[in-house]
């Protein structure tokens, strides 16, 4: 049987060593889970984003058949959807979000299914090229006046509301 004296030792080592752990803890971003086809080098570039960002992300590579069911689960709206679905403390991220306007949204904690960049636009996260990129949407005109090349595009993060519709969460 243990004595009282042994007991109170016992909590007194169990409670330093718990508040030691709980220290070495820093609080941290919600977990960031990645559904991407494999190989898609611009999911792994957005997901690189993140991390410096500070978010902890885990990819879990979907065959490109299995997206669309993913999507359709997590309640992303059809004309919204992107190539990768992300999901982090209870919303979607759906494409190339920055990860300034997901920290925004976990700041904000609105009532809404999540956040989204429809298609591909030139210019978001993980979507950069490494040519020199411009402040404002731009596009490089050959000698004849004609579109040759878009560095970026201007876009926007469409904030997606409990009853599917959107609104304007940031311009890019």
């Amino acid at each position: 049987m243990l004595s009282v004296r042994r007991i109170t030792i016992l909590c007194v080592l169990l409670l330093a060593s718990l508040q030691a752990a709980l220290a070495a803890e820093k609080p941290g971003l919600p977990a960031v889970v990645l559904y991407a086809p494999s190989p898609c080098l611009s999911c792994i570039d957005w997901a690189d984003h993140l991390r410096k960002n500070g978010f902890e992300v885990t990819m879990m590579e979907t065959l490109s058949a299995n997206m669309p069911r993913l999507k359709r689960w997590l309640n992303v709206p059809s004309e919204l959807e992107s190539v990768h679905t992300a999901t982090v403390a209870g919303y979607f991220i759906e494409g190339h979000v920055p990860a300034e306007d997901i920290l925004l949204l976990l700041k904000e904690r609105p009532v809404a299914r999540g956040l989204a960049v429809p298609g591909l636009p030139r210019g978001t996260p993980g979507r950069e090229i490494s040519n020199p990129v411009c402040e404002t949407a731009c596009i490089i005109l050959d000698n004849g006046g004609q579109a040759r090349d878009i560095r970026r595009e201007a876009y926007t993060t469409l904030l997606v509301e409990s009853d599917g519709s959107t609104s304007n969460f940031a311009r890019h």
